[in-house]
């Protein structure tokens, strides 16, 4: 079975090897369908309905799903690592730059970004802020679905499949599937290709979502996109995780989020340098060798 379909600014494609009936198969359909549209419906800042449109708009006390915890958890543990720089409380200065939910690409002056222990305070499942704020979960929010979804298949006794939402991908069942690794630099080339099997790997890069004088990894700190790193992957048990560490692999030095984290790792400098963890260079081929 294989799904394919458009969702939260990225392509996703889900390919089954379970024997499926017709309506099993239709059943799953759906079912991703829905929980899709509910994640949206309830993080993206791109949609007017969605509840992160809603505090952007108004201060006060907001039920978040309960799939929420781990997600906001997780940035605010982040948050602490970085010493502010990962934040949820970007979405603000993306704006302001010109990411928007109109896509307009048209910066204005940008105003500082909020701390958050300032004026956020979550106790699940209810967030609390002080006044209006643009929360922007892009650091790890892909990841997080990923994992959602895979939960769903999961549920349904699904045992072999892999789960691709643009580069951000879960594979669980028999066997590896290779993948190619981006060149930042030249995109139509791979600059090594790992066989992944039960993890999840994420990547993020600053060839995606360009613009006028930045890119999409903001520091709130400087007001400016990151410079220095050009493209970062992260292979771990979770893509929430993945997700999370691609990000804050552009502001922290691998070695103190390995002390709290498990997770392998490559990091490509703005200079062509490549940092990467012994068991993610041992998993690596090189590109002209895979036929």
């Amino acid at each position: 079975m294989h799904i394919g379909f458009e969702a939260i600014g990225t392509e996703w494609q889900i390919k089954i090897k379970d024997s499926l009936s017709s309506a099993k198969q239709a059943e799953i359909q759906q079912a991703i369908d829905d929980r899709v549209e509910e994640f949206t419906r309830s993080y993206s800042r791109f949609i007017d309905e969605s509840i992160v449109a809603d505090i952007a708009r108004q201060a006060g006390r907001y039920k978040l799903p309960e799939d929420a915890a781990p997600m906001i958890e997780m940035y605010q543990e982040f948050y602490r690592l970085s010493g502010g720089r990962v934040t949820s409380l970007i979405g603000g200065m993306m704006v302001d730059a010109g990411y928007d939910s109109t896509y307009s690409f048209r910066s204005k002056p940008i105003r500082p970004v909020p701390k958050f222990d300032e004026i956020v305070e979550f106790k699940a499942p209810f967030l609390t802020t002080k006044e209006p704020v643009q929360l922007d979960f892009g650091a790890a929010g892909k990841g997080y679905l990923v994992d959602l979804v895979g939960e769903l298949l999961d549920q349904r006794k699904i045992n072999n499949y892999l789960i691709n939402a643009g580069g951000d991908m879960i594979h669980k069942g028999e066997g590896s599937v290779r993948v190619g690794l981006e060149d930042p630099v030249d995109t139509s080339k791979a600059i090594g290709v790992m066989a992944l099997s039960n993890q999840s790997l994420c990547a993020s890069s600053i060839n995606r979502r360009v613009w006028k004088g930045y890119h999409h990894v903001m520091n709130p700190q400087t007001h400016t996109s990151t410079t220095g790193v050009a493209a970062t992957w992260a292979l771990a048990n979770s893509a929430l995780l993945a997700d999370m560490l691609t990000t804050a692999l552009f502001f922290v030095e691998p070695a103190r989020l390995e002390d709290k984290y498990d997770f392998e790792y490559m990091v490509v400098r703005e200079n062509n340098q490549l940092e990467a963890s012994p068991t993610f260079t041992r998993s690596l081929f090189k590109a002209e060798d895979v036929q």
